[in-house]
């Protein structure tokens, strides 16, 4: 009776650590362990199409998490998606000409927002917006584009010769 005991505790420590495992896994793909923004500001940036990008996602520059995505709504007025990002108050030298673009990483094709600097020499404030965006690559259409010119490359099939009678 103690080896059945003693096998089936060790089989409960292998399912108790392979569900911790398995949780630790969703908490890091799912963004929910994450780092504190210590005195954020937000800053917002309007794009006509976001793809995937989730509430949370991490707003990077140079590689380096500097923000989270605090919102995404959508403008009527100019058919626009409108992300407000909160930075990290330590990270309050971002010049006003910066690019943001949103961009894909990893396997599991988490969307996150890249910023690039800019030169200028004022820098953005709590509330100002980034002009310049690009859009996510959504590859459903980058597919069909592709499909669509390799179809206009194809020359039309030409007629087979008559016959011989």
């Amino acid at each position: 009776m103690d080896r059945k005991w003693l096998l089936e505790t060790w089989v409960g420590v292998f399912v108790a650590a392979g569900i911790a495992a398995l949780a630790m896994l969703a908490f890091r793909v799912g963004n929910i362990a994450e780092a504190e923004v210590r005195n954020p500001y937000e800053i917002r940036a309007r794009f006509d199409n976001i793809g995937g990008l989730k509430v949370r996602a991490a707003v990077t520059m140079a590689g380096v998490t500097i923000g989270r995505v605090a919102g995404i709504t959508f403008d009527s007025e100019r058919y626009q998606a409108v992300v407000t990002m909160r930075i990290d108050g330590r990270y309050d030298r971002i010049p006003t000409d910066t690019s943001a673009a949103i961009l894909t990483a990893g396997l599991l094709g988490e969307q996150y927002i890249g910023l690039e600097p800019g030169g200028a020499d004022e820098y953005l404030k709590a509330g100002d917006t980034i002009e310049i965006t690009q859009d996510a690559i959504v590859l459903e259409k980058l597919i069909g584009q592709f499909l669509f010119n390799k179809a206009a490359e194809t020359p039309p099939a030409e007629k087979p010769a008559p016959l011989p009678q």
